[in-house]
């Protein structure tokens, strides 16, 4: 029996790691399915959601839900006219269902764009502007807290999942065996985070160094400041 030629081999070995290559590429992606509202409560239609590494797009349906095949680490991006820009990172830790809260920036000009493109209903978008600008800020397009520090805080590092999230300040000292920041919510040090809705946010201030003396050690690894609307 006489053997199989080399070069036949070679391409078969070379046809075994393309394979093997494009079943590893289809691994590492996935579908992540959300919904865009406005006001925090509106479904907002025909909005284009693309994902920038795997070059997908698509568009919301009449009721704000949108399905998109996003890779490993992608960044799906939501760019729409009469809304602000929002982008969100995908990673490991992103539910595989996103609730996406848009900022109109209102005006005669956008409202009548969004009701004539089908973006929100007339009898929604008019009571929404006039009565619902409370909803209608950054915060509220995070669906929790931890989001909205990792996604606006670009020296905010948070790790764990839901019910364990460590949040991490980059540049801190750390003195001590626990690096995580201390957070200050409505002047309260100390004060637990979870279950703290980004709607309700007035405002958030991320300081550390020197800065944080005041607070003591507990301070050592950065500070928080969180102050809420209920604060006020």
């Amino acid at each position: 029996m006489n053997p199989l030629n080399p070069n036949f081999m070679k391409s078969l070995y070379i046809v075994a790691a393309l394979i093997f290559i494009a079943v590893a590429s289809d691994a590492q992606t996935r579908v992540v399915q959300g919904v865009l509202t406005a006001y925090n409560k509106y479904p907002v239609a025909n909005i284009e959601v693309s994902a920038k590494k795997s070059k997908a797009t698509t568009l919301s349906d009449s009721l704000g839900n949108f399905s998109i095949v996003c890779k490993e680490k992608d960044q799906i991006k939501i760019k729409p006219e009469t809304f602000k820009t929002v982008s969100r990172k995908i990673d490991k830790h992103t539910a595989d269902t996103l609730r996406i809260n848009l900022v109109f920036m209102d005006s005669k000009k956008n409202r009548d764009i969004a009701i004539g493109y089908g973006y929100m209903k007339k009898e929604d978008l008019t009571f929404a502007a006039e009565h619902m600008q409370q909803e209608n800020n950054e915060y509220c397009s995070y669906t929790n807290i931890y989001e909205l520090l990792k996604g606006k805080f670009p020296g905010v590092t948070v790790d764990g999942s839901a019910g364990s999230y460590r949040v991490f300040v980059r540049g801190s000292q750390s003195i001590n065996s626990s690096d995580e920041v201390l957070f200050v919510l409505d002047g309260s040090a100390g004060a637990s985070i979870d279950g703290l809705h980004p709607c309700n946010i007035k405002s958030i201030s991320v300081i550390k160094d020197g800065m944080t003396a005041i607070y003591g050690t507990r301070g050592a690894n950065g500070v928080i400041l969180i102050d809420t609307k209920r604060g006020d």
